[in-house]
């Protein structure tokens, strides 16, 4: 992690709510994908719950690389956080069910802990680009 990410760290982070309205983006032979999904910020750790079935899960086994970008807006300015990085599907039941726990919409979604159309996904990043509102200087960190 670069000495320069460390300053902004704090600053960064505080724009990731513990559900966070993202755009991701997988990515399907030569052409990429993007949809809205919801960013699970939990145990310092980012997370996507989604149906087994979806398109995001079937690029995601081909190809895990990820990229997302957070829109965010301090009074009347907007900003944004770009990640990238990959995704990795978790099986593991333990985490599963802590991750299900802590989202209040997971029943809206899934019958139970265990349906199998429940996938969880962890973020994994290694890039971030992030624009100040009020700024037009984009800050690009390796982590």
């Amino acid at each position: 992690m670069s000495d320069e990410f460390k300053d902004f760290k704090t600053e960064i982070w505080r724009h990731f709510k513990d559900y966070s309205h993202i755009f991701l983006a997988t990515q399907e032979n030569d052409q990429p994908r993007a949809r809205p999904v919801t960013l699970v910020n939990f145990n310092q750790r980012f997370w996507i719950l989604t149906g087994t079935r979806s398109a995001k899960v079937r690029q995601i086994r081909e190809n895990p690389k990820i990229e997302f970008c957070l829109l965010f807006e301090e009074g009347e300015h907007h900003g944004y956080i770009r990640a990238a990085g990959f995704a990795k599907i978790i099986s593991d039941r333990e985490t599963k069910v802590k991750v299900a726990k802590h989202c209040d919409f997971f029943s809206e979604h899934w019958e139970s802990l265990d349906d199998p159309n429940y996938t969880l996904l962890e973020l994994k990043l290694d890039e971030i680009e992030y624009l100040r509102p009020k700024e037009s200087a984009v800050r690009r960190f390796k982590l």
